[in-house]
């Protein structure tokens, strides 16, 4: 039998960079292999970006408050799927915080404070039992007059499983897909290893690294307020947001998931960030197999809690040993 080779692409799409390493037999399989992983990825980005005018999340967004809109099924099922996560969660993951990610800046504008009239009418536009799904028609309804769809949270993630799906198309059966280290999934492990080794950097420091875990067929997501937040009287407000109360969420610095598939690992590290450690324990009760880990309290001087982690050093204190 041939050795297979290690071979490896990136590209920028998404917001981020989609970094993709692969064993093939030879140069060309793996170009192929590149081509039509990237070619979905950019087809993702067309449908699901609510930066690009022309996405589906657009079409939706400018109409469904006024009428049903009838949808892309492919959308349609995401949707449904996001809906769900927000009931397992209690509302703690919630595709709807466009208006509020407005209100603070966190797109396409200055990070700032909003004013309270600001924030009661972004609050008011958000919520996602305000999202009305009809599967009979497949169509959308908002009954919210500026509700606005946000996938920031779940949209990489289900990138990386579609990506994971056409290298398999493809006969790739040895990959990791990583969308700009938030997350990765292992697809099987190399050959002779029992998976692929990834690193937990430390909030705010990539340089330092805190776990180390192997992964095979698993996804790794990893949510942090450190690169995206500003700085007023002396309190830090990052982009990951309460949807319930409509602030950033305070205290929490990076979370990290592991389960079988990115889609849930991006949603849900979400929504363990906005929970936090205790809060959260129902809910990654309901993961198979899944393993979580948290930092809290000061960038300088953060504590780790776990949930069936198994391999962060960690002291009595809660430091980093």
């Amino acid at each position: 039998m041939k050795r297979h080779e290690l071979f490896a692409q990136s590209s920028n799409a998404m917001g981020t960079v989609f970094s993709i390493y692969l064993y093939a037999e030879d140069e060309a399989e793996a170009e192929m292999s590149f081509e039509a992983a990237f070619e979905e990825i950019e087809r993702l980005d067309e449908t699901l970006s609510n930066y690009r005018c022309s996405s589906e999340i657009s079409r939706i967004n400018r109409l469904a408050s006024s009428s049903a809109v009838t949808v892309d099924p492919e959308v349609f099922a995401l949707l449904r799927r996001s809906l769900e996560f927000s009931r397992r969660s209690d509302g703690a993951f919630d595709v709807t915080v466009g208006q509020l990610m407005r209100s603070w800046g966190f797109f396409r504008g200055q990070l700032r404070y909003p004013t309270d009239e600001e924030l009661c009418s972004s609050r008011k536009n958000v919520g996602w039992e305000k999202i009305h799904l009809d599967p009979a028609t497949r169509t959308v309804r908002f009954a919210a007059p500026q509700l606005e769809l946000d996938l920031g949270a779940i949209g990489k993630g289900y990138a990386v499983d579609r990506v994971v799906k056409v290298l398999l198309q493809t006969g790739v059966d040895r990959a990791l897909v990583d969308a700009g280290s938030s997350t990765v999934h292992a697809l099987n492990a190399p050959p002779g290893k029992n998976g692929w080794i990834v690193r937990v950097p430390k909030p705010g420091d990539r340089s330092e690294t805190i776990s180390t875990v192997t992964l095979c067929n698993e996804s790794l997501s990893t949510s942090g307020s450190y690169e995206k937040f500003f700085e007023l009287g002396g309190k830090r407000y990052g982009h990951v947001m309460d949807p319930r109360s409509g602030r950033p969420v305070q205290g929490v610095l990076q979370t990290c998931l592991i389960a079988a598939d990115s889609t849930t690992t991006d949603a849900l590290s979400n929504a363990m960030f906005v929970l936090g450690p205790q809060a959260a324990q129902r809910l990654l009760g309901t993961i198979d197999a899944g393993r979580g880990l948290w930092a809290v309290g000061e960038p300088e001087s953060p504590c780790w809690v776990q949930w069936r982690w198994g391999d962060c050093s960690i002291d009595d204190s809660g430091q980093i040993r």
